[in-house]
C-alpha cells in the first residue's frame, strides 16, 4: 500500500499530500513518489511541445538550427547582410532579395539624379523630393525669326545662343506676272 504522509510521534517525516508534480514534469524514465503516495514514471523530454509550431526552414537562417514539430531542422534562410541599391529612373525600384537583412543597407537615389534636383532646374513653387523650385523661366532666350520659302524641305531652328523659337513668319512665295511679246501673261513663281 502507497503511503502519502509518514508521521512519527506527533512528527511528520514525509508529507506528499499537498505535491502537484505530474508524470509531464519529470523527465523521461525518471520515477518519482506522487502526492498518493504511489510511483510515477516521468514523460518530459525536457523539450517544449512544438506540435503546434509554424516555423518553417524558409524563416530561419541557413546553417542555424532549430525544434518543430518534434524533429530537428536546420534554416534555409540566406543571411544577406547589408543588402544596398540605386535607383536612378523615375520609375526605378529596388527589389529587396528574399532573406535576411542586418539593418545596416540602404536605397538610395542615384547619385548623378541627385545632383539635378537642385532648385534652379525645378519650376517655382514644385516641390521634388523635399526640393522646392525656383526656376521661374529667367535665362530662357526665344527667337523669332523670318523664312523664306523654297521648293525644297526646310529646317526652321533657332540661331547659336537660343533656347528655342517664339514665332517663324514663312513670307509669301513671290509671283511675278509680266505680259509676254505672244500677248499673253508670264506668271514666274519663286
Amino acid at each position: 500500500m502507497a503511503r502519502s504522509k509518514i508521521v512519527i510521534n506527533g512528527e511528520t517525516y514525509i508529507d506528499l499530500t499537498a505535491d502537484t508534480v505530474v508524470e509531464a514534469d519529470v523527465a523521461s524514465g525518471k520515477t518519482f513518489h506522487k502526492a498518493d503516495g504511489t510511483i510515477g514514471t516521468g514523460v518530459s523530454t525536457l523539450d517544449s511541445d512544438t506540435s503546434d509550431d509554424t516555423a518553417l526552414v524558409a524563416e530561419v537562417l541557413n546553417g542555424k538550427t532549430f525544434h518543430a514539430r518534434g524533429a530537428a531542422l536546420e534554416g534555409t534562410m540566406p543571411n544577406n547582410g547589408a543588402v544596398s541599391g540605386v535607383i536612378s529612373t523615375k520609375a526605378g525600384k529596388y527589389t529587396v532579395p528574399q532573406g535576411y537583412h542586418d539593418g545596416s543597407g540602404s536605397v538610395s537615389i542615384s547619385q548623378t539624379e541627385q545632383d539635378k534636383i537642385i532648385p534652379g532646374n525645378i519650376k517655382a513653387g514644385v516641390v521634388i523630393l523635399g526640393q522646392t523650385g525656383a526656376y521661374t523661366g529667367e535665362g530662357v532666350s526665344a527667337q523669332s525669326k523670318t523664312a523664306t520659302p523654297t521648293f525644297a524641305n526646310q529646317t526652321v531652328l533657332p540661331d547659336t545662343g537660343y533656347d528655342y523659337l517664339s514665332q517663324v513668319t514663312v513670307s509669301a512665295i513671290p509671283i511675278t506676272e509680266v505680259v509676254n511679246a505672244s500677248g499673253g501673261t508670264t506668271v514666274t513663281v519663286g
